[in-house]
């Protein structure tokens, strides 16, 4: 079993948001994205509390374009490492693909903390065999993956090889009112997903922290927080936009296309269509107030 470093920890300052996004390759007309998105990832390391310490050689488990990697390889410190894993190819993503924004990432002051791995975490863990971290992260992966037993078999494969696993996914919960579209929009496109033989989409398995517990557990974790919720809810702030691009999707007319190009049940597609039409409901409802991102729970399992 990996032990954690004993370094106190270093929390991360939202103040230090603007340095370690232009760590990332963003649009330089809108920096603004970028740094909301590591606000996001600040906020979350230091919600994880000790797990996140100088020194830490940290898995993280579906790394997409370093989002999370960049504020991870801060928090790291020089001292520290991330092995940073995720399956898509090199010219997956928009505006900049995957290879683009993993190798300005690389060559930032943070880069030579970070080693990347193109690889299911399964093939990677298995190829790793021997290889031991003393924490691993997924951060927004998990609505990723094909189905509930990928991650039960990550959080399988990952027990011996570290000794804490950090989680932070959406609650499908909105405090915010004008998040509301956003849980309406997932539920919808988790249910077109799971008609479709294969997918691409950031939607695909979309588990509720209960679920999420219940597979932890299955593997043999247990969550570390001595809360009722086992975990903390995290209000996204306002400049975060992940909530509104995936309103977007579903509000739509291409949605309506996809239902009629995958679906061939007619009840299936009145559900669809129903609760497309709830979400058009519940934004036009916020009468012009931006749609925002719902509440995210993060958790440490031991």
């Amino acid at each position: 079993m990996a032990e954690q470093q004993s370094l106190p920890r270093r929390r991360l300052s939202i103040s230090d948001a603007p340095r370690i996004a232009a760590y990332s390759l963003q649009d330089p007309s809108h920096p603004e994205i970028e740094i909301a998105q590591v606000e996001h990832r600040i906020d979350l390391v230091n919600r994880w509390g000790d797990a996140i310490a100088p020194g830490s050689r940290v898995l993280e488990i579906g790394c997409g374009q370093g989002n999370a990697t960049a504020v991870l390889a801060e928090a790291v410190g020089e001292g520290g490492s991330v092995d940073a894993v995720d399956p898509a190819p090199p010219d997956y993503g928009a505006p900049f693909t995957l290879a683009q924004a993993q190798a300005h990432l690389s060559a930032s002051p943070v880069g030579s903390r970070i080693t990347w791995h193109r690889a299911t975490p399964a093939a990677f863990l298995l190829d790793a065999q021997n290889k031991t971290w003393d924490v691993a992260v997924l951060s927004h992966c998990i609505w990723y993956f094909a189905s509930p037993q990928t991650l039960a078999d990550i959080m399988s494969a990952l027990r011996g090889r570290v000794a804490r696993v950090c989680v932070a996914e959406y609650a499908l919960q909105a405090t915010e009112r004008a998040a509301q579209p956003h849980v309406l929009a997932t539920l919808t496109r988790g249910v077109l997903e799971s008609h479709k033989a294969d997918s691409s989409e950031n939607i695909q398995s979309p588990l509720g922290p209960g679920a999420i517990v219940e597979v932890a557990r299955a593997a043999g974790w247990a969550t570390q927080e001595e809360t009722t919720t086992a975990g903390t809810i995290v209000v996204p702030r306002v400049g975060l936009l992940d909530g509104h691009w995936e309103v977007g999707t579903v509000v739509g007319e291409e949605f309506v296309e996809e239902i009629e190009e995958h679906i061939t049940d007619d009840r299936v597609k009145l559900v669809l269509r129903s609760a497309r039409d709830a979400t058009i409901a519940a934004v036009r409802g916020l009468e012009g107030e931006a749609v925002r991102t719902m509440d995210v729970w993060a958790s440490t399992f031991v």
